[in-house]
C-alpha cells in the first residue's frame, strides 16, 4: 500500500466502525486507512487533535439556500461557502429557487453552475425543482447532475418558484418514480393558513398552524405510496405529524424527514414581539412540540438535521419595523449548526453517533454520496472537521461568514468550537481564518 501524504489523529475519532483513539492516513485527498493512533509513517505531515477534541466527518448540509445567480444582494457561493467551512461543514447542497432563472430547466441549472463553478470554498451539490409544467424537464437535468427536486405546496414567496397542486404532483411523480429521483417537499397546505398581524409572533404562529404541515404530510404519504416515488419532508416543524410518518415508515412507504437547528433549540414561548430573525416557515413553535421532535430524532423518524440557512436582505430592512409579514422566511445558522445540535443533544444525553448520523452520514446518505462523504472510512474524501464539545462560545453574529449578519443565535451561550476544517485533505480552516482562495470546492455534478 503507497504511504499516505497526510496522517491526522485525535484520541476521538468517529469512524464508521468505532469511536476511540485512531489516526486517519490520507493520499490524494481521499482516505487510505484509520489506524491504530500510534501507527504513523516517518516523514508524512502529522496533524495533532487535541486531547479534549472530537474528529469527525465533514458536515453535509443539503438544505441550504444560496441566491444566485440574478439576485447579487443576496447570499452568494463565496460567502455561503465560507461560512460552511468555519462551521465545519464540506459539503452543501443548494436550493433551487433563489435564483434568476431558478433551478426548474436544464438551462437554468447550467447558469447556476456556472455561477458556482471557481467560486466555493465547500464541495456543493444541487437540487432541481419541480413547478408546474416543466415534468419534461426533470430527466435532463436528473442526467445533469441535480441530487433530486424540490417542490412546494404552498407559495414559495419567489414568484419564479411556483407551488405545486396534487394535480401537478400526479404528472410529475411517475417521471420521478421512473428515474428514481427524490422528491423534496416543503409541507404546507394552505387550506389551514390564516392572516397574521404585523408584528405578533402568536399571530404569526397561528398562521401557520400544525394542521397546515400535518394535512400536507398525509398528502404526501398518500402520493408517495400510489406511484411508489422516494418522498422527504423537509424542516419538519410540527411534531403532530410523527405519528403518521412512523406508521407510514412501518408500512413501507418510501418516506423521511428532516428538522432544522432552530426547531431544536428556540421555543415559540420565548420569541418577543417584533423579532423577525426568527421568522422561519413553517414556525418556531412550543416547547412541547420541541420535546417531540427530540424523540422523532430518537427513535429514527426523523433522520437528519440540517440547516435551512437563508439569511436575505430583506429581513434586515424589516427589522426595525418588526414586521413579521413581510420579512422573508428564513433562519441563518449554516456556520452554527454543529454547536447548536450538539449543545442540545447533550443536554438530553445523545451521544457522538447519533450526531454524526444526524448531520454527516444521514444527511450524505439522502443524496447518495454515502461512499464518498460523511463517514471516516477507507475511500471516502478526506472531508474532517476537528473540533472541541466542551469548549463554550458566546455567538457574535458579526463575526459570522455568512453575507447578513441578522441572526436569532445573537447572545447565545453554545457549546462546541469548531478549530480545523479539511476539505478532501486540504485545510480549509484554521480556527479564525478561511484559508484557500475560492475555487477549492467542486460543483457536484
Amino acid at each position: 500500500m503507497a504511504n499516505p501524504d497526510l496522517i491526522i489523529r485525535g484520541r476521538t475519532v468517529v469512524s464508521a466502525d468505532a469511536i476511540g483513539p485512531a489516526s486517519i492516513h490520507v493520499r490524494d485527498e481521499v482516505i487510505l486507512a484509520v489506524r491504530g493512533f500510534d501507527e504513523i509513517v516517518e516523514g508524512c505531515e502529522i496533524v495533532e487533535a487535541s486531547d479534549e477534541a472530537v474528529v469527525m466527518p465533514g458536515l453535509v448540509d443539503t438544505h441550504v439556500h444560496i441566491n444566485s445567480p440574478g439576485r447579487t444582494e443576496w447570499e452568494g457561493f463565496p460567502s455561503a461557502t465560507r461560512a460552511a467551512a468555519a462551521g465545519g461543514v464540506t459539503t452543501l447542497i443548494d436550493m433551487p429557487l433563489n435564483s434568476i432563472p431558478p433551478t426548474t430547466t436544464l438551462a437554468g441549472f447550467r447558469a447556476k453552475l456556472e455561477d458556482a463553478r471557481d467560486h466555493c470554498f465547500v464541495d456543493v451539490g444541487f437540487w432541481g425543482g419541480v413547478v408546474p409544467g416543466n415534468t419534461g424537464e426533470l430527466a435532463p437535468m436528473f442526467a445533469a447532475g441535480v441530487v433530486g427536486f424540490k417542490c412546494f405546496l404552498v407559495p414559495s414567496g419567489v414568484d419564479e418558484f411556483p407551488h405545486v397542486t396534487e394535480a401537478d404532483l400526479r404528472e410529475a411523480m411517475p417521471e420521478l418514480t421512473r428515474l428514481g429521483a427524490m422528491l423534496i417537499v416543503h409541507a404546507e397546505l394552505p387550506g389551514p393558513m390564516r392572516t397574521a398581524d404585523d408584528t405578533d409572533y402568536e399571530s404569526f404562529l397561528r398562521s401557520r398552524p400544525r394542521a397546515a404541515e400535518d394535512e400536507a404530510i398525509e398528502l404526501m404519504i398518500r402520493l408517495s405510496r400510489e406511484f411508489g416515488t422516494r418522498v422527504h419532508i423537509v424542516h419538519l416543524s410540527s411534531s403532530d405529524a410523527l405519528g403518521v410518518l412512523r406508521r407510514a415508515q412501518a408500512e413501507g412507504v418510501k418516506i423521511s424527514a428532516e428538522t432544522c437547528p432552530h426547531y431544536l433549540h428556540f421555543t415559540a414561548e420565548t420569541i418577543p414581539a417584533g423579532a423577525t430573525e426568527f421568522k422561519c416557515c413553517p414556525p418556531i413553535r412550543e416547547a412541547e412540540n420541541r420535546e417531540k421532535l427530540w424523540q422523532g430524532l430518537a427513535d429514527g423518524t426523523i433522520e437528519m438535521i440540517v440547516s435551512d440557512h437563508s439569511p436575505c436582505p430583506a429581513s434586515m430592512k424589516v427589522r426595525e419595523t418588526g414586521d413579521f409579514v413581510a420579512a422573508w422566511g428564513g433562519i441563518a445558522s449554516l456556520q452554527l449548526r454543529l454547536p447548536v445540535v450538539w449543545t442540545e443533544a447533550r443536554r438530553r444525553g445523545f451521544s457522538l453517533r447519533e450526531l454524526t448520523n444526524w448531520v454527516c452520514t444521514n444527511p450524505a446518505r439522502q443524496v447518495s454520496l454515502e461512499s464518498r462523504k460523511g463517514m471516516i472510512a477507507v475511500g471516502c474524501d478526506a472531508d474532517l472537521v476537528i473540533w472541541n464539545p466542551k469548549r463554550e462560545f458566546v455567538v457574535d453574529a458579526e463575526v459570522l461568514e455568512h453575507r447578513h449578519k441578522l441572526s436569532p443565535y445573537q447572545g447565545e451561550a453554545l457549546l462546541g468550537v469548531v478549530e480545523k476544517t479539511f476539505l478532501r485533505g486540504r485545510k480549509i480552516y484554521d480556527g479564525r481564518h478561511i484559508l484557500p482562495q475560492k475555487g477549492t470546492g467542486n460543483t457536484i455534478e
